[in-house]
């Protein structure tokens, strides 16, 4: 049991557990020409929890930093974005794990990892303590803490008991193509989609797990095979889709001026998870109509989340969503 959890009651409505790290975004150039690059805070699920967070839902995150600079200032940030973060471990035996954000013209990003020493895929099973899930409705985790052993085993144990009690379970797979080379990342991937209740991919990854260039032909290839309820598209500037009950439905995204498009479907499935939790229904019970709207909702807060550099502390509040929704143009 994780000594920092030992006793604890932590009463969360959405429990994350992955990877909260530093990317280090471009921030111009030095007199010298040299690149400048401003820290930001990130990693996927932490940033899920953050738009969660903003949005008045009460969150948890289960990881691992490194005892050092960087794991003190993510605990910190966590913690300023409402975020409990007794599940986090400051580890004195591995480094927190940081990228540097390379952009193009059009706020596209790349990513370079430092993290052969990273503390995130250090978790291992016995540190995390599964009362994190008590009270909890849903539990929610990603694709890059399964590269590497053994937080691949302590990811799928936990999804693994959280659906034993009955959470909700969503999953990102977050493909991430430097941490998987020479490695079998659709297999690995794969096995999270078992657990999923709801899963958000991009239309890369939809290809990517599904062997099928046709997005309605993949969702419906993943629900089927892997029993997902709800599968939600993302498009970069092409909007989102979502297939749902056999329908596969699209949506054009909003008209603003992206500087760094880093969180982006973090923030869209966020907004889109707590309309879900909002609604009080069970997943079946979803219209068509409903599902439009909370995709016009998720649309809106991944579209203000590209106005500005870094991911959490970039999360629109409901009020900013609501205003773009009402006045922004769709592209």
């Amino acid at each position: 049991m994780n000594q920092y959890l030992r006793g604890i009651a932590i009463m969360s409505e959405v429990v994350a557990l992955g990877e909260v790290l530093i990317d280090f975004t471009p921030a111009g150039f030095s007199p010298a020409g040299n690149p400048i690059f401003e820290r930001n805070p990130g990693g996927a699920p932490a940033n899920v929890l953050a738009m969660l967070s903003k949005l008045g839902i009460t969150t948890s995150f289960c990881g691992k930093v490194g005892d050092d600079l960087f794991g003190h200032d993510l605990k910190n940030i966590l913690e300023k974005a409402g975020i409990e973060t007794k599940g986090l471990i400051l580890s004195k035996d591995f480094n927190t794990t940081f990228t540097f954000v390379e952009l193009s013209p059009d706020g596209d990003r790349n990513f370079g990892f430092i993290r052969k020493h990273g503390a995130d895929k250090e978790l291992t099973i016995d540190e995390v303590d599964l009362s994190i899930l008590s009270g909890a409705r849903l539990f929610h985790f990603g694709g890059v803490s399964l590269t590497e052993e053994p937080a691949r085993s302590a990811t799928l144990h936990t999804a693994g008991e959280a659906k034993k009690r009955g959470l909700l379970i969503s999953y990102d797979p977050n493909f991430r193509e430097p941490l998987w080379r020479e490695k079998d990342a659709v297999g690995v991937l794969s096995e999270g989609l078992k657990y999923a209740d709801i899963l958000k991919v991009s239309d890369e990854e939809c290809r990517l797990l599904s062997g099928i260039d046709d997005l309605c032909e993949g969702a419906e290839y993943i629900s089927k095979t892997y029993g997902t309820k709800i599968i939600f598209v993302t498009m970069g500037a092409e909007g989102s889709a979502y297939y749902f009950k056999g329908n596969f439905h699209k949506q054009r995204t909003f008209d603003v001026k992206t500087v760094d498009t880093t969180g982006a479907g973090d923030a869209f499935f966020g907004a889109m998870l707590y309309r879900i939790l909002k609604s009080k229904k069970e997943l079946p019970e979803f219209t068509a109509s409903e599902l439009d709207e909370f995709l016009r909702f998720a649309n809106a807060a991944g579209s203000l989340v590209t106005t500005q550099k870094g991911a959490i502390m970039s999360m629109p509040d409901i009020a900013k969503i609501e205003d773009l929704i009402k006045n922004g143009r769709i592209l």
